[in-house]
């Protein structure tokens, strides 16, 4: 048998998922031992210890935690003053919930066409969208990839409107060798389970402002705190999660978390409500202490996630460039934190197919607004950016998590020392049946 037929029968069945890869068995402890017998599962010396750490990182005075980077960005829109009929910037694509939180406080999302090069705000078209009731500009760094936001702070100052960097995707990416979530006024995080770290569910509001640190966290306080029974099955969630998405068990787990449906048990990270832009019920919620004590262990590990997922970038940049593909560009001063990898394809199911035995692409974003049932129920006018509902429907993004790399490590019977790999080298150097399907997308 051929090195090359061994390495196909190899892998098949290895598929890598988009989700989970940042955590380890040892998160995975600490999770099961909050959700036995805890006087610390909901509140706790880890919730204030996570929020000093996370602004040590960044690099700013403050950071307040909240269930979710929707609920601080609407807390911290009130703290800005944003009230209803003023308009609040944001670019598509992006996702359902940031949309959401803006509409919650009665402002108007006023949607910003994105750029091709990288997914970010076209700050000209930005401009052309200002008006007297503009208030705030919302900056998304998108797939970890920072936006430009030298020009985006001078472009708000000018204009005398509120500068917030959504940093859901960017945690630990830098523009000009600073952190990405100092030059706006605030900015916010997210630590759901799809992102950088996770505690399933998760966010973070950072600034250097002192008043407005206040502001937001009187907010804090007046939400909800978790009930016990959502944080322990969060914490589930996190534990399952982690198991189920193995390689060799996710093309099997798969099968059936789509015949389940809606009727998985486990928590969803955007309600019925939130997919129709409704308000759901409890929406104003505390992190939970437990939650806040796992991303914490992987927050102080996070200089090697960063390092592993921009290797990883690097890895596919490279493979992709040479087989014609659309791959992202950064602003030059830019040092991405790539949450996931874009690459823009002629035919998104066509390349789903071609890599569905190696790996599951992941589809951010098929709408402007993900997981909307309907776009213009959050006030998106059709064809109004073409260009991001142009990416909506070709865009496909790649894992760059810790597990894409130990998992494929081969041995040829021509090549003395292992072959440490990344997906795409498999896929588009070693597979050629593979590498023809995907050298046509």
């Amino acid at each position: 048998m051929s090195a090359r037929r061994r390495m196909s029968r190899g892998l098949v069945g290895r598929r890598l998922a988009i989700v989970d890869g940042t955590t380890t068995w040892m998160d995975c402890a600490l999770a099961l031992r909050f959700i036995g017998p805890s006087a610390t599962l909901v509140d706790g010396h880890a919730l204030a210890e996570y929020e000093r750490a996370f602004a040590r990182f960044v690099g700013v005075r403050h950071a307040v935690s909240f269930a979710s980077g929707r609920v601080g960005l609407y807390g911290l829109l009130h703290a800005l003053g944003v009230h209803p009929g003023d308009e609040v910037l944001l670019q598509v694509p992006t996702h359902v919930v940031v949309a959401n939180a803006i509409r919650y406080t009665g402002a108007h999302p006023s949607y910003v066409d994105c750029r091709l090069d990288n997914y970010n705000m076209d700050l000209a078209e930005a401009e052309r969208r200002i008006t007297p009731r503009t208030k705030v500009m919302l900056l998304q760094h998108t797939f970890g990839i920072p936006a430009e936001v030298d020009a985006a702070a001078e472009l708000a100052a000018r204009h005398g409107i509120e500068l917030v960097e959504d940093c859901v995707h960017a945690l630990g990416a830098t523009y000009a060798g600073r952190q990405v979530g100092t030059f706006g006024r605030a900015a916010f995080f997210s630590t759901e389970e799809t992102k950088t770290i996770s505690s399933t569910m998760g966010g973070m509001i950072v600034t250097d402002d002192d008043e407005l640190e206040r502001s937001i966290r009187r907010f804090q306080q007046r939400c909800l705190r978790p009930s016990r029974w959502l944080t322990r099955r969060y914490l589930l969630k996190l534990v399952a999660y982690h198991v189920l998405t193995q390689p060799r068990l996710y093309r099997f787990v798969r099968v059936l978390y789509e015949v389940g449906g809606r009727r998985n048990p486990l928590p969803s990270a955007t309600s019925r409500d939130e997919t129709r832009g409704r308000r759901p019920v409890r929406y104003e919620q505390r992190l939970s202490n437990a939650q806040a004590a796992v991303a914490m262990r992987q927050l102080l590990r996070l200089g090697e996630n960063l390092a592993h997922r921009r290797m990883i970038a690097s890895d596919y940049a490279a493979q992709l460039v040479s087989f014609g593909l659309r791959i992202p560009v950064p602003p030059a001063e830019a040092d991405p934190a790539f949450v996931r990898y874009p690459v823009w394809v002629d035919d998104r199911e066509a390349a789903r197919r071609a890599v569905l035995p190696f790996a599951v692409l992941g589809t951010w974003f098929t709408s402007v607004l993900e997981e909307a049932e309907d776009p213009s129920l959050l006030e998106y006018e059709l064809g109004s950016c073409p260009r991001a509902e142009s990416a909506a429907a070709h865009l496909v993004n790649l894992p760059t998590h810790q597990r894409v790399n130990a998992n494929w490590k081969l041995m040829f019977d021509n090549i003395k020392d292992p072959y440490h790999a990344s997906v795409l080298h498999v896929i588009v150097s070693q597979l050629p049946s593979v590498a023809h399907v995907m050298s046509q997308l």
